[in-house]
């Protein structure tokens, strides 16, 4: 995908016209086409509006139900693989993310089903196992897209590195990691919108790890365009 430079004065014009139109309930898909064509925005754009604009409602909700890292200790945390990996890898490709105006750290960069797993994608388990042992997790559950290629390879992979960091779970490959996520009683980790509204509790895992852990400086925060 080619890429465009991202024209942050227009995009503040934009994001407003955007929220002021989720505000007023019309269609997230219809909104986002209205602006996007009246500004004539690219595809890099229109998904930045799309991930990381949402109305004030949904924002608070979502924020309200985040935990600080303190309060994952002793807790079964369920990861939304794909999700996790892509936007920690995208960070540490230095890709271009974005902080979204309900507090989470997303990408833009339209990978999802050509992922594949690479030598990196190692590195980046063993990002996260550290942080779930310095946090003092009792638990973790992977949840891997059945449908992508080499999911069954991946999650026995993370299966064996979570034995060898000496840590409780399990890596499944499902059909719908986010009907499992949407009923899971603990925290969970992920960015997927649908999500977000359905748990119970949040954890911005791959945000907390790009900001606190690889200190990533290649990130487009929405509230300072607004």
């Amino acid at each position: 995908m080619r890429v465009h430079p991202i024209r942050k004065k227009l995009l503040l014009p934009a994001s407003c016209d955007f929220r002021f139109l989720l505000e007023r309930g019309y269609p997230r898909d219809s909104a986002l086409k209205f602006v996007g064509d009246h500004y004539q925005l690219h595809i890099q754009e229109r998904d930045i509006l799309l991930r990381g604009v949402f109305s004030k409602k949904i924002s608070l909700k979502r924020q309200k139900k985040c935990l600080s890292p303190i309060e994952l200790k002793d807790t079964h945390l369920a990861i939304d693989g794909y999700n996790i990996l892509i936007t920690l890898e995208s960070a540490l490709k230095g890709r271009l993310l974005i902080l979204a105006d309900d507090g989470f750290i997303r990408d833009i960069s339209r990978v999802f089903r050509s992922f594949r797993p690479t030598k990196l994608t190692k590195d980046t388990c063993w990002l996260i196992f550290r942080f779930l042992k310095e946090v003092s997790i009792k638990k973790v559950s992977f949840y891997l897209d059945k449908p992508f290629s080499k999911s069954g390879e991946l999650a026995l992979k993370i299966n064996r590195w979570l034995k060898e960091y000496e840590l409780t779970g399990q890596a499944f490959t499902v059909f719908s990691p986010e009907a499992i996520l949407k009923t899971h009683h603990g925290p969970v980790a992920t960015a997927d919108s649908i999500v977000l509204d359905k748990a119970k509790s949040l954890f911005d895992l791959a945000g907390y790890l790009i900001i606190h852990y690889i200190k990533d400086k290649n990130i487009l925060r929405l509230d300072e365009i607004f």
